[in-house]
Parts: structure tokens; C-alpha cells; sequence
């Protein structure tokens, strides 16, 4: 279901996915952009001209509401209440009904999130909350499920989610193919956080933690010893110790071990043995990965 302003990668992520993958399942699924104009104009500039008649649903179909821009005013639901009952319908007559980024604004006026776990991109997470208490909003998630209720955080999440309800249907083995034909770099849980160590940490401004965390984030496979990364920066092993942990929260060492337990994360999800994981991200066997994980749960 297209709205007014919609993100194109909102749109296209989950199209591309869904897709492929009944090219590789060989499944003929049918493919219908439905929206209340002729003309959409996305939040991009592209103009899209998409159904304005619905098709025939069945259980078996999925209605996804891809989100919008807002152009920073609040975001309410941009689609009439005709079409919301009618996504309810679906979804109360069987269906399954999926949201991406402030998609899940109009499942929330829809009624379908009431009483149910949902999440949203971080930036509007809590505009969502306060806009609909009902709604139980999951923070810094990149998916949640619930009851054939799907939703997704921003933009590149709802490939994710597409990723996740492929493999239920189709399996994990064809959500594996589909992520290597679309060039995803792994198929991601739904409880992974929305930003990466590599962003989560750089919300500061300190320069030599900056420039330390490059190198970390370079080299997070190798040994890093604090003698060898305040050479390669300049300055004192105090001065650095101090700096990073001051701007980041931790210390070098934690944060080079956070880099590796995400990656070993992201590597076991996609089927690699632990022990395997574990020496490809630079730990010499799983014990020390097993603790990581298991404290980090």
C-alpha cells in the first residue's frame, strides 16, 4: 500500500526481496502496488503510478505498507480510514500485514497494534508511543513480530524483515539466497539493534577517540595491544585510555571485543559453527565469544 511521500527503498527493499525470492522458489506470486491516486509522488522525486482498486486477497497474501517522510512535522497516518479498515480486514480475515519505517503509524490507526509489540525507526519510536499508548513500541530493535503483525525500523530493516518472512515461508535455506543474490551482507535477527557498533559509538567528538576507534575498527580481527594503538596515534597509553573511554563509555579493548561478538553474531546466524565464528572475528577458540555472548544477553 503506497502513501504520499513514501521512501522508495521502504517500497523497493521488500519488493526486491520478496521477488527474487519466488524466482528462486519458483513460486508465481503475484505483485500489486495498490495506493488511493493514480499518481504517487515519493519523498525521492520519482513519480509512481500504482493500482487504485485493490485485488482479490486471500489468507495467503501479505499487504505491506512501506513508510514516508514527514518533512519533520509529526507523522500521523497518511492513508484514509477506508483503506486502514481494509488492511484490518486482511489481516482479521487471515492475512498478514507488515509494516516498514512509519508504516506502522497507520497499522497503529488501523487499530492493529493495539495491545501488540511493534517498533519503528528510532527517530520516531517515541512520537509513536506517545500517539498511541496501546501500542507496546519495542526501542532500538530492527524487527518485531506478532500474531501476523509484522514491523520493521527504518529503511534497510524492512529488507531484513523481508529476509525473516521469506524463511518462514519458504525457508531459511531460499532467505539465505535471497540475502547472497541481493547482496546483503547476512541476514539479520529482528533483535539486533538498529545501529551497528560501528555507528552505536560515534556519537562524539572527541578526535584521538575518533581516530583510535578507525583503527579498531580496521584491524578488530588482529591483537591490538594499547602500546601498538597509541603509537599508531600519537599519543601517551594514558592519554588514550582516558580519551576513550571518557567519549565512548569503554574501554579500546571492550569496544574491539563488542566489534568481533557482533560480527561472530551476525556469521552464527547465518549458520557458521560458534567455533568457526570465533576464529574468523580473531578470538583464538569460542570460550571468551561464549562469555561475550552470554553477558551480552
Amino acid at each position: 500500500m503506497v502513501a504520499p511521500g513514501v521512501h522508495l527503498l521502504d517500497l523497493a527493499g521488500p519488493a526486491q526481496a520478496f521477488a527474487t525470492a519466488a524466482e528462486l522458489a519458483d513460486r508465481s506470486w503475484r505483485f500489486s502496488y495498490v495506493a488511493e491516486t493514480a499518481t504517487v509522488t515519493s519523498h525521492q522525486g520519482l513519480v509512481l503510478q500504482p493500482e487504485t482498486s485493490w485485488p482479490s486477497l486471500t489468507p495467503e497474501d501479505l499487504i505491506v505498507v512501506p513508510g514516508w517522510r514527514a518533512g519533520g512535522k509529526p507523522h500521523p497516518s497518511r492513508l484514509a480510514r477506508s483503506t486502514l479498515d481494509r488492511i484490518a480486514r486482511h489481516h482479521a480475515e487471515g492475512g498478514t500485514v507488515m509494516s516498514v519505517c512509519g508504516g506502522a503509524f497507520a497499522l497503529a490507526e488501523s487499530g492493529l497494534l493495539n495491545g501488540r509489540r511493534a517498533t519503528t525507526h528510532h527517530e520516531l519510536q517515541e512520537e509513536l508511543a506517545q500517539r498511541y499508548p496501546a501500542v507496546s513500541v519495542i526501542q532500538d530493535v530492527l524487527f518485531v513480530t506478532a500474531d501476523r503483525v509484522h514491523t520493521s525500523a527504518g529503511i534497510a530493516s524492512g529488507i531484513d524483515l523481508s529476509l525473516h518472512v521469506i524463511a518462514e515461508r519458504l525457508g531459511a535455506r531460499i532467505a539465505s539466497r535471497v540475502a547472497r543474490a541481493m547482496v546483503v551482507f547476512a541476514r539479520r535477527n529482528g533483535s539486533e539493534p538498529q545501529a551497528s557498533v560501528l555507528l552505536r559509538y560515534r556519537h562524539h567528538v572527541d578526535e584521538l577517540a575518533h581516530r583510535t576507534q578507525d583503527i579498531i575498527d580496521e584491524l578488530y580481527t588482529r591483537s591490538l595491544p594499547l602500546a601498538l594503538l597509541a603509537e599508531k596515534v600519537g599519543a601517551s597509553q594514558r592519554t588514550v585510555t582516558r580519551a576513550f573511554t571518557r567519549a565512548v563509555g569503554m574501554t579500546p579493548l571492550r569496544y574491539q571485543q563488542a566489534l568481533r561478538r557482533e560480527r561472530a553474531d551476525l556469521l552464527i546466524a547465518s549458520g557458521v559453527p560458534i567455533e568457526t565464528a570465533a576464529r574468523k572475528v580473531g578470538f583464538e577458540d569460542a570460550r571468551m565469544l561464549r562469555r561475550l555472548r552470554q553477558n551480552a544477553g
